[in-house]
């Protein structure tokens, strides 16, 4: 429930006009934007994209300008790392002055900190900016791998799953899981995708599990017994391309930067990527060729919106609620959009937007690279968070060195 239903309801209950409801939500917000003035907020984020930490950057900036607020990046090389040290805490005794803020989170990080009681709030119906989010227009702002948020997560990005080809060197990619098959067999050593944990890499095999299972509703449900035979074309699938793959599978890419780079150096002919503008910022930066171009598979992609979450025991509360509705912000939301910064899709509903700030995303240009919202195509869900897991701990098993 966001902000203005709450406000709504809570006049229901007391007999209030309207507005004096919407004043005393206005009122409490303003309590917790004074109590945060002054507040060293420890964002714990994954620091292993120069364009996330330069946005991250550009959010201190801002927040320290508008709300006195020292917000300090902590660098992750896996959001798990944040995740064992809440749990460390709790188990230490440690429930208040925790070490931690605020956690970049989605996935099978979020339902480990919910099932453990590791989260503050809820926490989103206290944020103004909510508001601004048709949640039945994007129902992954309110469920994370199909798994409900509860309010204990504020989304501030979408992402897509999509292909990355040089058209001069690849004029017609493969447009499907199957058909990435046929061409590795055609075209040894061109093709590649990253080892898992890497997250890119196992959104890869969860994409190819899509195509390939029976029953592509088994995988909105808890994994059970039924792993091994649900996942057995996936592994089979597996079997017959990786000695096909960039150094015969013997060594994968590690991460996805690693693998657009492998493209870019002309040793594979696809990359992929889970932000829709990756591309153009690379081609930008002279990070890929001008030539480069991104595309969908023909079933649809994979999709999911990305969160940032209150440790339970996170000291400055006050603070990281503010820097989660300034993430909510227009102003935030477009800059992110922008090609140039990092050109991720918004959570915001342009239809709830005043003149004003929809003016902000309309001066945003599209990167060259970058596909509109038609050309995105069907989006296909996340699997529920315990697939990802033992596909990474199966995949790890069969073809981890």
């Amino acid at each position: 429930m966001n902000r203005f239903l709450s406000a709504l309801a809570a006049l229901a209950v007391l007999g209030l006009p309207g507005i004096s409801a919407v004043q005393a939500a206005d009122a409490q917000w303003d309590k917790v934007v004074e109590k945060a003035r002054g507040q060293e907020v420890f964002w714990n984020a994954w620091g292993g994209g120069e364009v996330y930490n330069t946005y991250i950057a550009w959010v201190a900036d801002r927040v320290r300008d508008e709300y006195g607020i020292n917000l300090k990046h902590v660098k992750l090389g896996d959001t798990a790392e944040a995740v064992r040290k809440v749990l460390a805490e709790r188990t230490a005794g440690r429930v208040t002055d925790g070490s931690i803020d605020l956690i970049w989170i989605n996935g099978e990080n979020f339902k480990a900190m919910k099932d453990n009681a590791l989260l503050y709030g809820p926490f989103v119906d206290r944020l103004p900016n909510f508001a601004l989010i048709d949640t039945e227009e994007k129902p992954t702002t309110v469920l994370d791998f199909t798994v409900p948020t509860d309010g204990l997560e504020s989304p501030w990005g979408m992402a897509k799953l999509v292909f990355v080809h040089d058209t001069e060197q690849l004029a017609e990619p493969p447009q499907s899981i199957a058909a990435i098959l046929d061409y590795a067999k055609r075209n040894k050593g061109r093709v590649a995708y990253p080892a898992p944990p890497d997250f890119t890499g196992t959104t890869f095999l969860k994409q190819a599990l899509y195509e390939l299972v029976e029953n592509p509703s088994d995988l909105l449900l808890p994994a059970g017994d039924n792993f091994d035979a649900v996942t057995a074309p996936l592994w089979a699938y597996l079997d017959e391309i990786t000695p096909l793959l960039w150094r015969g599978g013997v060594d994968y890419p590690k991460t996805g930067t690693a693998l657009r780079q492998l493209l870019n150096d002309g040793e594979v002919d696809l990359a992929f990527s889970f932000n829709i503008g990756e591309a153009s910022s690379a081609i930008a930066e002279g990070l890929l060729p001008e030539s480069a171009r991104t595309y969908v598979l023909e079933g649809g992609t994979i999709g999911n919106t990305h969160f940032v979450a209150i440790p339970f025991n996170a000291p400055n509360s006050e603070g990281a609620m503010v820097v989660a509705n300034f993430l909510l912000s227009p102003e935030a939301q477009a800059h992110k959009a922008h090609p140039d910064v990092w050109g991720e899709q918004t959570v915001l509903s342009y239809d709830l937007l005043n003149a004003e700030q929809k003016a902000l995303f309309d001066a945003v240009p599209r990167g060259v690279a970058t596909l509109s919202e038609q050309e995105l195509g069907a989006t296909l869900s996340e699997p529920h968070p315990s697939w990802m897991t033992r596909i990474e701990e199966t995949w790890l098993t069969r073809y981890g060195s």
